[in-house]
This record gives C-alpha cells, structure tokens and sequence, in this order.
C-alpha cells in the first residue's frame, strides 16, 4: 500500500512539486501550494511551513498549506536535509545549524523564482522542532518578517528536556563519544527507528508505554499520521550535534519582527513554548488553545487556529 499526505487537497488549490538548494548545495524536496486561479502577475504573501522534528511535508505541513492557500497565501512545505524526498547522506543526519538554514534556502527560492510572491512578506510557521529551528533562522535572517509556532519544541534543549544532572550528562556525553567510534567503524551511523514500517491498524493496538511516546504513536504510528519517510528519530550521534546548539541564543535579535507561540493547554511541550516566549522579545503573543494536547495541533483542523494564523500573518507581512 502506498502512503501519500494525509489530508486531501482542496479542489482549489495546485500543489507543485518543486526542488530548491541549500547554500551547501543541498537539494531539499518541497511542495508549492496557491488557489488554482492566481494571478500570477500579481504577487502575495508566502509562508514556509516546517514539519516536526522527523516529520516530512505530506503530514503536518501539507494540512496547514492546503488551508493557509485557501485564505490566500502562497505556500511552501519541505522535506529536511537527510530526509524525505530530499537528498543528504547519510539519511536520518540532523543538523541544527542545517536544518534552520533550510528555511533561509526556501526564503531563498520563494524570492527569486516565485514571481508571485512578495520577497518583502515571507514569513514561517515551524511545527514542533521546527519551531525551534525556525526561530534560529529568523534571529540571523531578517527576509523572515513574522514567525509563529505551534507545538513547539527545542529540539537543541536536551539538557534540559531530559533534566540530566552532571553525572548524567557526562555518561550520556561518553556513550555519544563512544558510538562515533563505533559508526566510523562500522562505515554507517547507527539509526534506531521508533515508529513501525507499517502503521498499526488502531490506537486500541498500539504497544504499552510512557505516556509521550504513547502520543507520539498514537499520530506517527497509525493511518492518521502514518508517512514511511517517517519512522522517528534520527542517528544516534546526532543528539552530540543538538548539544553544541542553541536555537534560542539570539531569539532577542528577532524584535521588532513578530512572533506568535501556539500551544495546546495539555500540551507536554507547552514548557517550552513559555521559556521562548519569556527570552523573546516584543512584539510578542502566546495563544493557548482549550482542550488541545501536542500533536492535534499537527492534524486537527477543528483545533489549529487557521483564523489567528490568517490574521497574524496578514496583519504583520
């Protein structure tokens, strides 16, 4: 069985496949969303939307571009680095300092081969670790003029996300250390996937665990967010890469551009859309959605505030 994007595209909307490059000279898969009748000597607002951390374009991005167009936006998804359709090797790599300059190449692209696109009103919306990487682009790249993110997670906060302590840190620094000797050994990074090659039937069947990854699971490893170029995590040592990083060091520098944090009230991520906001600058807004864990803001359009987004972007690019 072949697994496609998770949503249906609207009667009214193109989605073009194109491909673009990275200043490495990356090629990066995307997608291309605008209403079927543009005027194409007109140009319009565009935004880039990033998957979660892992994720690829046909899951969460492909439901907020079929939407976004719809309400007039031009709409760019990708698929990152080492990831999906794009190229990159060896698959699975991730990289912080690559995965924020994939937003920069799509501003990149936008700007210069869309000719309906206003190079002056681009701007991002990072879904989970991408909301992370997005900020780290808009801090150095001022063509981003507004950011928003749902969900977020900062993927470079290992420390603390896990709230190691000293000794801890040290093992887990030593067994990374370790694990780079064994994949040069070996000639190939070790990778170990969470999610299934075939996705479980139902969330009545999925396997007993801690309640994160039980969530993770409950939209990664069933139809309802089920891509096979997502099979969760990435190579082992790429955890050393996220400890060298910080996506919000310079999230200060983004002012006097916008930001709009996005979160669910049950989120467990919400901790990190409140440290992002508290080290942002104005102007600045957090909107809470009621009743709203992690991953519905991925799928959920009765829960995705598309109205706020609309007015954000319209009123701020």
């Amino acid at each position: 069985m072949a697994y496609g994007y998770i949503t249906e595209l609207n009667n009214h909307i193109q989605r073009d496949h194109i491909k673009f490059h990275n200043r490495y000279n990356t090629t990066l898969a995307g997608d291309l969303y605008y209403t079927k009748n543009i005027d194409q000597h007109q140009q319009r607002p565009a935004l880039i939307v990033g998957a979660p951390y892992g994720g690829v374009k046909e899951q969460g991005p492909a439901v907020y571009a079929n939407e976004l167009a719809q309400r007039g936006f031009v709409v760019l998804t990708f698929d990152q680095t080492n990831m999906g359709e794009s190229t990159g090797e060896p698959r699975h790599v991730s990289s912080p300092g690559l995965f924020a300059e994939s937003f920069s190449a799509a501003v990149d692209y936008l700007g210069t081969q869309v000719p309906f696109v206003d190079r002056e009103m681009i701007g991002v919306i990072g879904i989970c670790g991408s909301g992370g990487f997005s900020l780290a682009a808009a801090a150095v790249d001022p063509r981003i003029k507004a950011v928003a993110t749902t969900s977020m997670y900062d993927i470079t906060d290992i420390r603390g996300m896990m709230n190691l302590s000293k000794d801890q840190l040290d093992k887990m620094k030593k067994n990374l250390a370790e694990q780079r000797w064994n994949d040069y050994a070996n000639g190939q990074p070790e990778y170990k996937p969470s999610f299934p090659t075939k996705p479980y039937p139902n969330v009545d069947v999925l396997p007993d665990t801690d309640p994160i990854s039980k969530e993770w699971l409950r939209f990664y490893a069933v139809p309802r967010g089920f891509h096979p170029n997502a099979r969760g995590n990435f190579t082992t040592t790429s955890n050393m890469a996220m400890m060298q990083f910080s996506a919000l060091d310079y999230i200060d520098e983004i002012t006097p551009r916008p930001i709009l944090f996005i979160f669910g009230d049950r989120a467990h991520s919400r901790a990190f859309s409140e440290r992002a906001y508290n080290l942002a600058q104005e102007p600045k807004e957090k909107y809470i959605v009621k009743d709203c864990e992690h991953i519905d803001l991925y799928d959920r359009v009765d829960k995705i505030p598309f109205d706020k987004l609309e007015d954000f972007f319209k009123q701020n690019l």
